[in-house]
């Protein structure tokens, strides 16, 4: 973006990003003038608009692009670019390491609020994990992951914490499941 506002290619401290591919310092001569002659505008977007993005991509279309090709469909989703009409974007790329698209994917569901983290303080007494696991189940929450704790500096003598990791459908189905743990009188809270 500051090339194209100072007409020419400009050298800038590039930033951390899962889209190394698109993150250069300078641009070359003949990509910059590709870019001035036929692009009609340059728009930035986070890594975690880039994760959702590439999960769009795996579930609708079964395609797997690189964080730096999936960048156009990510500013298409955050509404960083509004299209007017018929709007093609170019997909290029599936260099993504296997470990960094497992990665991706989970960011992205986290992202998508497809994935959430909850932390729920009980008193440590028989029943509360099941009174949890059935407010969930009710809101057809799925549990994919559970951590009890029993011991910890934040922690009364009398309670334990419960933190869960559930797949919900998206925002709706995430706040529809922590409502079913308020109804059963329960207090979930979003770890940091």
């Amino acid at each position: 973006m500051a090339s194209l506002k100072a007409r020419k290619p400009v050298r800038i401290d590039t930033k951390r990003t899962i889209a190394d591919g698109i993150a250069v310092a300078v641009p070359g001569k003949i990509p910059f003038e590709l870019i001035k002659k036929n692009i009609d505008k340059v728009v930035a977007v986070s890594d975690d608009e880039i994760a959702k993005a590439i999960v769009l991509l795996l579930e609708r279309a079964k395609m797997v692009v690189e964080p730096a090709g999936a960048a156009t469909v990510a500013a298409l989703m955050s509404g960083a670019i509004k299209p007017k009409g018929k709007t093609v974007v170019i997909l290029s790329g599936g260099n993504i390491d296997p470990l960094l698209l497992q990665k991706v994917i989970g960011h992205g569901l986290m992202a998508a609020e497809r994935y959430t983290d909850v932390s729920l303080m009980l008193p440590d007494r028989p029943g509360q994990l099941v009174k949890a696991a059935e407010a969930i189940a009710a809101a057809h929450g799925n549990v994919v992951e559970v951590l009890h704790t029993r011991n910890g500096k934040d922690l009364d003598i009398s309670e334990v914490e419960l933190r869960l990791s559930i797949e919900t459908s998206g925002h709706e189905h995430r706040e529809r499941v922590f409502e079913a743990l308020r109804a059963a009188g329960l207090n979930p809270r979003v770890p940091n």
